[in-house]
């Protein structure tokens, strides 16, 4: 008696598997890399754009006033309100010189500087610096 064995078994080799697992794991490691990078790059442009906004105000502020230097202040939290205590507050008042509360996306606190030399700052690093 003739037993008749079908063609092949279908299925991957465990050979075949683990190749495909190299190379995803291959792209895997190029990959992550450029996002983690990507990411950053993100944060430092949002936190730059944001300091160009706090300089902007503090000079709007300054020449509405008639001032030749502001308080320095910082923020008491990410995302708080920003600008020194009492009367010259870029974020309180009638005229509001910032129309939100800037956040660095990274989590640091943004510091208002003289307004003159001095650039706003931002606390993460000190990596953050003004563009001119």
């Amino acid at each position: 008696m003739k037993v008749f064995r079908s063609k092949l078994a279908a299925g991957f080799t465990l050979v075949e598997i683990m190749i495909v697992v190299l190379i995803i794991g291959i792209l895997l490691a190029i990959a992550i890399p450029n996002f983690v990078k990507a990411r950053e790059t993100s944060r430092t442009q949002a936190c730059v754009a944001n300091l160009k906004q706090i300089d902007s105000a503090i000079q709007q502020y300054m020449m509405d006033n008639k001032l030749s230097t502001f308080t320095t202040a910082t923020q008491s939290a990410n995302g708080a309100d920003i600008g020194a205590l009492g009367t010259n507050a870029l974020t309180l008042g009638t005229t509001p010189y910032l129309r939100n509360h800037p956040a660095c996306p990274s989590g640091g606190l943004y510091t208002t500087n003289d307004g003159t030399t001095s650039k706003p700052t931002c606390s993460v690093g000190g990596t953050h610096i003004m563009p001119q």
